[in-house]
């Protein structure tokens, strides 16, 4: 009877460590995921910024609306254009009262706002190069008063994105650091109950392979089912956040949540398994007073 209590007692403290061990993981492995989805998506972003910042077109003040829009279809043509938007004047004085003020215009004798066209170009396009050659085409035309864009404004998003992507990269690589070294910890915890046991077969004659194997493979699948319950923390937290950030998730593509899902599968079990044979290997190395010194 006392027996079987114990017996009792020894697997529910197996389970209770096999559980916290699962929890530890994940919420390591959580982190990694975050992170990676954000590497990933980070030139997705960098698009989504770039193709959403305006080249604006001012045509002169003679131009009608006719030859605007036959205009527009010209530069929608245009190699690296994206989309176009007719602006007339009268959408163009609504702007204005919105950006200052509904009597902005009592010191005009007629409406300053010309006909103009937003353009938008594809993400390969928003550099500093290829926008002087885009304002200098469209310039061209006879009906174009003026070409702005914020040039400012491009050299600090590329260079932030560029950062942005260099930091994330490197935040990925630390957190990877850091779960291998938690994980060898806890792992290390774990077989501590265990080094007698592992002690006794190298002493019968086990080789380090045979003695590692059966650790190893509970090692991986422990860091399966952590990545599996990361996995689903993340997907919870990403709809959690959803209705919050609608254009952000907009940008994120289906395909790289499944590679992060991925990445998040195989740092779990590789880290696992390597943190597994590295910390049994040296057990199996320990004599009797290191053993018992541990």
């Amino acid at each position: 009877m006392a027996s079987s209590k114990s017996n009792t007692a020894i697997r529910r403290r197996l389970v209770s460590a096999w559980v916290s061990t699962v929890i530890s993981l994940a919420l390591v492995l959580l982190l990694v995921g975050m992170g990676t989805l954000l590497l990933v998506n980070a030139r997705a972003v960098s698009n989504y910024f770039k193709e959403n910042m305006q080249v604006s077109v001012l045509l002169k003040e003679y131009v009608n609306e006719e030859e605007a829009m036959q205009y527009e279809s010209k530069v929608a043509a245009l190699p690296g254009v994206r989309s176009t938007r007719f602006v007339s004047r009268e959408e163009g004085v609504e702007e204005m009262s919105r950006l200052l003020g509904q009597d902005f215009l009592d010191v005009f004798e007629s409406a300053p706002v010309p006909i103009s066209i937003d353009v938008n170009l594809q993400a390969d396009y928003v550099s500093s190069d290829s926008l002087a050659v885009m304002k200098e085409m469209l310039a061209e035309s006879p009906l174009v008063e003026e070409v702005v864009y914020q040039t400012s404004l491009v050299d600090a998003l590329n260079q932030n994105l560029q950062k942005i992507s260099l930091g994330l990269a490197i935040l990925v690589v630390v957190l990877l650091f850091i779960s291998f070294v938690l994980i060898a910890n806890v792992i290390r915890l774990e077989l501590f109950s265990r080094r007698f046991s592992i002690h006794t077969m190298h002493l019968v004659g086990a080789t380090k392979g045979y003695i590692r194997a059966p650790f190893v493979g509970r090692a991986a699948v422990q860091g399966l089912f952590a990545a599996l319950l990361a996995i689903l923390l993340l997907i919870g937290g990403l709809f959690v956040l959803k209705d919050e950030f609608v254009q952000l998730f907009q940008i994120f593509q289906l395909e790289s949540l499944l590679v992060v899902m991925g990445i998040m599968v195989l740092a779990g079990v590789g880290i696992c398994a390597i943190s597994t044979f590295f910390v049994v290997g040296r057990m199996v190395g320990y004599n009797r007073d290191k053993l018992y010194a541990y």
